[in-house]
């Protein structure tokens, strides 16, 4: 008895070391990609769906994610290494280019297709109109970034000089820009969700037009890596777009409230029902898109806003600073 006893034991012991080992293998087996994202949003829902729904481990992939808040800190963390992938504005591999760097960045995928941010003002407006912008003290975002640049395109579109009608405040970093209107400062406001809808539920402010329904499409966010890494990397890359690709198309078939409930890990001081409304209208208009792809017609709209702000070193070619080519292969073997 005592001799079945031990050799149970140590069959279970056995099994025991057999299965760890197997699961530490499999873990091992993993490709690790290290992103860096600009902020956290709801804007990036994909990307979340992709982590929480295992699309990146399905394609062999352990995603590493961090978040670096502004494009300046997130470009800087790519070029020294931090990371292998960045998640940020489109604008900023051109600013990288334009000085030179031997390793130019280069983007490889399309995350997000409209501005992402919405106008908020501090009191309730009922029937709004650009118009009454001017005489305002707007809280804008950092300059040269891309909500800032397409906030100033809008706002031009609409018969308003932002540097002349307006008292506009561009002198706060991204990450605080939020705090500092619930502090009082601005009449107005430009923010991403799902703050902008926590402000207004909270009675901090009011959603009163949404950038991004009145810029149009635009290459907002894309995924970029350094050359050399794509370059070496190309098979990775390519898995990582599939599994954002099987994220966005998961999106489009499910509801607001079905896609806020996957996310909620990633907003954990977030209601439910505040998650489902952002997401519901980043879908109503249009930012989540399944088609991963930097088209050349919305790499030059991107260059035309650049210009229009000002914050344009030189145009770049298409081709230079855009690799199509991972994404079409992703996206043609999925």
């Amino acid at each position: 008895m005592k001799k079945w006893v031990k050799l149970s034991f140590s069959l279970l012991i056995v099994s025991i070391l057999i299965f760890s080992l197997g699961a530490c293998s499999k873990k091992e087996s993993l490709k690790k990609v290290r992103v860096a994202e600009v902020t956290r949003s709801v804007f990036y829902t994909p990307q979340y769906v992709a982590l929480e729904k295992g699309f990146f481990k399905d394609e062999g992939l352990d995603v590493e994610l961090k978040t670096t808040a502004g494009g300046d800190k997130t470009m800087t963390t790519l070029l020294s290494n931090g990371a292998d992938v960045a998640l940020v504005g489109s604008e900023t591999s051109i600013y990288v280019y334009a000085q030179g760097a031997e390793d130019p960045v280069i983007n490889f995928a399309q995350l997000t297709r409209t501005d992402g941010t919405f106008l908020v003002s501090r009191e309730k407006i009922d029937n709004f109109s650009w118009d009454q912008l001017k005489g305002s003290t707007f809280l804008g975002q950092r300059k040269g970034g891309m909500p800032q640049m397409v906030g100033e395109f809008v706002i031009k579109e609409n018969g308003i000089d932002p540097h002349k009608d307006l008292n506009l405040i561009q002198n706060i970093d991204f990450a605080n820009v939020a705090n500092a209107f619930a502090s009082g400062t601005g009449d107005y406001v430009q923010l991403f969700e799902p703050t902008a809808s926590v402000f207004e539920k909270e009675g901090k402010g009011h959603i009163i037009a949404s950038f991004g329904e009145e810029s149009g499409s635009v290459p907002y966010t894309d995924y970029m890596a350094k050359e050399s890494y794509i370059k070496d990397n190309s098979e990775t890359l390519e898995k990582f777009v599939r599994a954002v690709y099987k994220a966005a198309k998961w999106i489009e078939e499910n509801d607001s409230k079905e896609v806020a409930k996957v996310v909620q890990p990633f907003f954990e001081n977030i209601d439910l029902d505040i998650l489902a409304t952002s997401i519901e209208r980043y879908q109503k208009q249009g930012s989540f898109g399944t088609d991963l792809i930097l088209n050349e017609e919305g790499w030059n709209r991107l260059q035309d806003i650049m210009e229009e702000a000002g914050e344009l070193p030189k145009r770049v070619d298409y081709k230079t600073l855009v690799n199509t080519s991972i994404a079409e292969k992703a996206l043609n073997n999925k």
